[in-house]
């Protein structure tokens, strides 16, 4: 039997430890992490844009496989709604600055996309490189095949004070909801229609407005329709304010292959997941 070297198992334990270390940070509400063969590659603070709620600090871990946040609680020292994607359920988009947030990319996922934003150019081309390297070396593994079908982001709700679609005016009674075909902000009236977005949910029919229920039925798997009295739609990680808004950014930490440490700001290249040795 081959005997591992020293700085393999001592990587291993430590890298471990930190993944424990995630996954209790999320509480008894969060998900399991440690997985065999499963790395923490890196973590920091990213500004979340919320079609709710505006620009929002979030954390986020990204792993070799998937690429984990949730909400901000207690100093950034817990964290809470914690959402794992896959990584190969992501497509990236680089984006120009915004008017509300600065050094920002699209995240595009089947359920769903959003916008983040780092605190400088250089973190967000380390934050995107990162994602794009584990993503590819994930893909050229085998076993997983990359999504071709992606959510659309929605409109926010301060971009329209009228619905998009039939220009009644907004109000307290007249709330506003989220078509999950074109994002558009809409009325109660204008999205009564359900329909099955495959790359969604497989099963559970999503609120759609009336131009793409019309356009679009013969091509969705199934559809129905919606009463006028439906669910109140919430977001329920976008539309919650956060207990203690952390407007500093962590500036990110990665791991160093070659210290087997944590670094700021310490740029890895695929072959991350293993710690370099000398020997054999």
């Amino acid at each position: 039997m081959m005997e591992l070297p020293a700085a393999t198992l001592t990587f291993a334990q430590e890298n471990r430890e930190r993944i424990y270390a995630v996954q209790h940070s999320f509480g008894p509400l969060g998900k399991p992490l440690v997985e065999p063969n499963r790395v923490l590659i890196g973590e920091g603070r990213l500004m979340k844009m919320s079609p709710r709620g505006g620009p929002q600090p979030k954390v986020f871990f990204l792993f070799n496989d998937v690429l984990v946040y949730g909400s901000i609680i207690l100093n950034g020292h817990w964290y809470k709604k914690q959402k794992i994607i896959p990584l190969e359920q992501i497509q990236i988009e680089e984006l120009e600055d915004g008017i509300k947030m600065k050094n920002q990319w699209l995240v595009r996922t089947p359920r769903k996309s959003f916008y983040v934003g780092a605190s400088s150019p250089v973190e967000k081309q380390a934050w995107i490189e990162h994602i794009r390297d584990c993503q590819a070396a994930l893909l050229q593994g085998g076993g997983r095949q990359a999504s071709s079908d992606f959510a659309v982001t929605w409109i926010p709700d301060k971009a329209s004070a009228i619905c998009m679609r039939c220009s009644n005016r907004f109000s307290l009674t007249q709330r506003r909801h989220h078509c999950r075909r074109c994002g558009f902000v809409v009325c109660a009236a204008c999205s009564k229609a359900r329909a099955v977005i495959s790359h969604m949910h497989p099963t559970k029919p999503q609120r759609v407005c009336t131009m793409c229920y019309s356009v679009q039925t013969s091509t969705w798997s199934s559809e129905k329709m919606g009463s006028e009295e439906d669910e109140v739609e919430t977001s329920s990680e976008d539309e919650e304010v956060e207990e203690i808004y952390q407007e500093v950014h962590d500036p990110g930490r990665w791991m160093d292959p070659q210290m087997n440490s944590w670094a700021v700001h310490v740029y890895l290249n695929p072959e991350h997941t293993k710690p370099q040795t000398n020997g054999p």
